[in-house]
């Protein structure tokens, strides 16, 4: 079974600075201590309210990360364009309302497709590598295909809700993560995923990356940064070793 990266969504540093507006912690800082301790990757998602990550951040990043930044968008044109400027190694477009705690589903991806062929074609011209958020059902996983992009995440919320009885919304992962496989694309997870939970996720095989942000930075207000995606990272290649 091939190895799993581990991306760290550093938002909800972000969300603690932006409860003061003050200057720490720095999810930049953040970020590099992640990697330090073994992250694949950094994620970060700038939505159009600001609610935590602010354009600074983004930019910081860009510059700073050494291993590679997924930076999660809607199709909001300025943030699109900061996204072309910037060109971060993967762009995953994701849904947003600001009525939400947090992203409740995937990409619809029934309606209103200009838009997202035209963001997808943009950010794939400035070299981007786009994955889309989708609901993890077959029908979600074949009209991601037919808009071409080379990966999908695939939301995870139902599984996390279900736990510790989560065999459907399992079964439901393990599916499409076939079919999106079968249909060449790579396949990414992530939503809700916590040290009780990631196991069952991370074992299916054609996965390859997961996102988790809340649970590690909620644990590393307990542990340290370090310690806590140390720990991620040991559950996630325990569950890839079985």
């Amino acid at each position: 079974m091939t190895a799993m990266r581990l991306y760290v969504n550093i938002d909800h540093v972000a969300t603690v600075r932006q409860a003061r507006r003050t200057d720490e912690p720095d999810p930049v800082e953040a970020a590099l201590r992640c990697e330090a301790a073994g992250a694949d990757g950094i994620t970060a998602h700038l939505r159009e309210d600001r609610r935590h990550i602010q354009d600074d951040d983004v930019l910081r990043l860009a510059e700073q990360v050494r291993t590679v930044l997924n930076l999660e968008l809607a199709t909001s044109e300025e943030i699109v364009a900061l996204a072309c400027r910037l060109r971060p190694f993967q762009a995953t477009l994701v849904p947003e309302r600001r009525e939400e705690v947090t992203t409740e589903g995937g990409l619809d991806l029934g309606h209103n497709l200009d838009r997202l062929h035209a963001v997808i074609d943009r950010l794939s011209a400035a070299g981007c590598r786009v994955s889309l958020f989708i609901d993890p059902t077959l029908e979600s996983v074949d009209r991601a295909r037919a808009l071409g992009v080379p990966a999908v995440e695939l939301h995870t919320g139902r599984f996390a809700r279900a736990w510790p009885n989560p065999a459907a919304p399992l079964a439901q992962l393990v599916a499409s993560a076939r079919r999106a496989r079968e249909l060449g694309m790579a396949v990414h997870a992530g939503h809700g995923l916590t040290y009780r939970n990631v196991q069952p996720v991370a074992a299916i095989a054609e996965i390859e990356e997961l996102n988790i942000g809340h649970s590690i930075v909620s644990r590393s207000v307990l542990t340290g940064i370090g310690p806590a995606v140390q720990e991620m990272h040991q559950l996630i290649r325990a569950a890839r070793a079985d």
